[in-house]
């Protein structure tokens, strides 16, 4: 045995040495591990994806994602139109199946067998042409001839000749600016447009959605319009020049406050190069040039017949105006049969996602799912497929505080007047109540705060991200979630006034539009008033103990009080002279359960998400002067000749 083992070894040898001494001379070959192109390997996919430039009637080419189910034969087609790059848009993976490659929202149409297309916006990413952020409707804001309306025209004829797989019917959807796009394609339909989806869309960025809220500047909305205008790309805002670079992004409460008013901070940073922002800042007012932006009107004057579902998220921080008032501009027109509405409890975009949640609050199931599977499925097969009657309800509302969906023929059901029912005011009291009961006092009953713009309210714990901004890491939760956070941080402030009933005994259902009815009177000539409609959960509450004594707010906004009796015409308040400020909040699908109370808390700043009013009368606030910036006593009457209550739509 020995003997053998020596033996193979030897042969070992032998053979490796002769390997060793034949084998080819290699030096011509570079010592490098590193290919100069690598393949990845052929994988088949279930789809193909085309991308086209598409031409406009003016000779723009619109760069245009397409993708196709293999086999795909008479085939809806569903558009996006989007500013948010269109190759991203379309792509949420890199992989051979269709349903891995879109977005999570696109789940159900592919599915279904949907041709799936994004197009970049006219002048964004790789698209021809000029871009205006949101551009208007062709006449006296542009006098071109095209808009999103002609695009939209334009793409969609060439999509139902270009497409031999698609049945020639196409759908819109799309949310936030994508939604504003679709709203705009109907204006002008095509005749091949059969359904369109606007959600959570800017109707009017001065009333109430992205730019102001009756009439009070949202700055930290500039970075956006930086990331949108400074090119065509993505636009991340680093930091312009020295003076950029040093803001300190970590903290806009801090960075807003420094610099002054508006103005100066635009100019500081270097944000008045941007022609938007220089429109924005000669237009303070609801002026024309607003009102001729002011989508929900313009489609209120000019009727369309395409089956419409709008939708809209309860605690959207974006855009919480535009699709419930563009819903309610067509029923008050007459033309409410062809359109739909869907409210659920969402933060801004988030049926783009997943709808488990929203801040604390834990829901039945994932509610976005059930808005993309339950209502927009069904609504798109039967007008884009000849399905089966979507039976959508003309109204749909998730209840926040019974946890359901609920389902109306009208909405809202309870209002102020013209509705089956009528709101119950719901006054401030002494010693800080709240009842339902009218006061029965004197004059003289009051409370006040002062308000000190050198020392505003925060609209969520400091420190407050620039929820856009790269230098912050782009953190846009707190900004996301600002609508849910807990009021408890700000409640027990001297400039906070806090009104709450006692503990419930029995539930209270609220379900409309609220409308504060304010009576109150001011040192200064001018001034905010923001008012807080919160649900507030027993100390003791064992099923969610991040909701233990949470105070979560249902619906907030503002008032610029010059704009109290017209938005287009402000004037100066009457120093210490008693005034109304009448203003709706957001729309409210709610039940205060027992156990809990009802609170209202109303203040002057709710900063930075809105600018400070100096509470000096100035022409134009944005170029307000550091000596316009003013302490003032605000008093909030609370008599019975001066009331001031929150009109509940309380459902009896």
């Amino acid at each position: 045995m020995k003997i053998r083992i020596t033996v193979l070894r030897c042969v070992s040898v032998i053979a490796f040495s002769g390997v060793m001494t034949t084998a080819p001379a290699n030096d011509d070959l570079p010592l490098n591990d590193i290919p100069q192109a690598l393949k990845p390997p052929t994988v088949e996919r279930d789809y193909t994806r085309r991308v086209e430039m598409i031409p406009m009637r003016d000779g723009v080419k619109l760069q245009t994602f397409i993708l196709v189910p293999k086999g795909a034969k008479d085939a809806p087609i569903l558009l996006t139109r989007t500013p948010y790059d269109a190759a991203q848009r379309s792509k949420r993976a890199a992989t051979a199946s269709m349903l891995s490659t879109l977005q999570l929202s696109d789940e159900e149409f592919v599915k279904a067998g949907y041709i799936r297309v994004y197009q970049d916006a006219r002048g964004k990413y790789g698209s021809e042409g000029d871009y205006v952020m949101e551009r208007p409707a062709r006449g006296p804001l542009n006098p071109t001839k095209t808009d999103h309306a002609t695009d939209a025209w334009d793409t969609i004829d060439w999509l139902v000749k270009n497409l031999p797989e698609s049945n020639g019917r196409v759908g819109m959807i799309g949310s936030s600016y994508e939604g504003f796009t679709v709203a705009m394609a109907l204006l002008d339909p095509h005749p091949a447009l059969k359904a369109a989806v606007p959600e959570s869309p800017l109707m009017d960025g001065w009333m109430g959605d992205d730019w102001f809220h009756n009439g009070a500047f949202r700055p930290q909305m500039l970075v956006y319009v930086y990331m949108q205008t400074a090119g065509r790309g993505e636009g991340i805002y680093t930091g312009l020049g020295e003076a950029g670079a040093a803001r300190n992004t970590h903290d806009d409460y801090e960075t807003y406050l420094r610099a002054g008013s508006v103005g100066d901070f635009v100019r500081k940073y270097g944000f008045d190069q941007l022609p938007w922002a220089q429109r924005t800042m000669a237009h303070p007012a609801y002026d024309a040039f607003w009102q001729e932006q002011a989508l929900d009107r313009l489609l209120a004057r000019k009727p369309y017949s395409v089956p419409t579902l709008w939708e809209q998220g309860l605690w959207d921080s974006d855009d919480i105006y535009g699709a419930n008032h563009a819903w309610l501009a067509q029923k008050a027109a007459g033309h409410i049969a062809n359109n739909w509405l869907v409210m659920g409890p969402w933060r801004h975009s988030q049926i783009n996602g997943t709808g488990y949640e929203v801040g604390p609050l834990k829901w039945e199931g994932d509610t976005s799912r059930q808005y993309n599977r339950d209502m927009v499925l069904p609504f798109l097969e039967h007008y884009l497929r000849d399905g089966p009657a979507h039976n959508l309800p003309r109204v749909s509302v998730y209840n926040t505080g019974a946890n359901r969906w609920e389902h109306f023929d009208d909405w809202p059901i309870v209002c102020e007047r013209g509705c089956p029912q009528s709101s119950k005011p719901l006054y401030f009291g002494k010693d800080s109540s709240l009842s339902f009961d009218k006061p029965a006092g004197a004059e003289g009953l009051a409370d006040t705060y002062i308000s000190d713009p050198a020392k505003p309210v925060p609209y969520i714990p400091r420190p407050i991200v620039d929820p856009f901004s790269n230098m912050a890491g782009g953190s846009w939760s707190g900004w996301g979630d600002m609508l849910v956070t807990d009021q408890r941080f700000v409640d027990g402030r001297p400039d906070v006034l806090t009104y709450e009933t006692a503990i419930l005994t029995s539930p209270v259902k609220v379900t409309g539009i609220p409308v504060v009815d304010l009576r109150a009177m001011t040192t200064g000539t001018d001034g905010d008033f923001v008012v807080k409609l919160i649900d507030v959960f027993p100390a003791d509450y064992p099923n969610n103990p991040k909701l233990r004594g949470f105070q979560l707010p249902l619906a907030i906004d503002i008032l610029r009080g010059r704009y109290r009796k017209s938005f287009e015409h402000p004037t100066a308040i009457p120093a210490n002279q008693p005034q109304q400020y009448k203003f709706e909040l957001p729309n409210v699908n709610h039940v205060f359960q027992p156990g809990h109370r009802i609170m209202v808390q109303v203040q002057s700043t709710y900063f930075p998400a809105y600018d400070r009013n100096p509470q000096t009368f100035v022409p134009n606030i944005f170029n307000a002067k550091p000596g316009d910036y003013q302490k003032a006593q605000v008093t909030v009457l609370r008599s019975a000749a001066q009331p001031s209550a929150i009109l509940l739509p309380v459902v009896n």
